[in-house]
């Protein structure tokens, strides 16, 4: 088990940046690789980065936030990253953070409680 606690959202006008942080504790942060996702009202949860649990240059993103977001990690502090740079209206959400375990058989996913980013045009 791990607990994610997300922060940093916030109000923001188009063009503006925003950084979100995760900070995961209750097991070894290295054991899980990290992502973000977001969620608006009436959709499903929209996958947005994904960080490897050791290459911090191995990452993937949503084509929406590709060349504008920036996910990245630091083990030491157990805490996982979102730089969210040329925001767009569309942007506004609830990000969540995620933490996946690779286990034998299956993967094992946990989830913050989310923080609101809500950007204005």
């Amino acid at each position: 088990q791990v607990q994610l606690v997300e922060s940093g959202g916030g109000l923001v006008q188009a063009g503006g940046s925003l950084r979100l942080s995760c900070a995961a504790s209750g097991r070894t942060f290295s054991d899980y690789a990290m992502g973000w996702f977001r969620q608006t009202p009436g959709k499903e949860r929209e996958f947005v980065a994904t960080i490897r649990r050791w290459s911090g240059t191995t990452t993937y993103y949503a084509d929406s936030v590709k060349g504008r977001f920036t996910i990245s990690r630091d083990n030491a502090k157990n805490t996982a990253y979102l730089e969210m740079n040329s925001l767009k209206p569309e942007d506004t959400a609830v990000y969540y953070c995620n933490a996946r375990y690779l286990g034998v058989v299956k993967e094992y996913d946990y989830w913050g409680q989310g923080t609101q980013v809500t950007v204005s045009s």
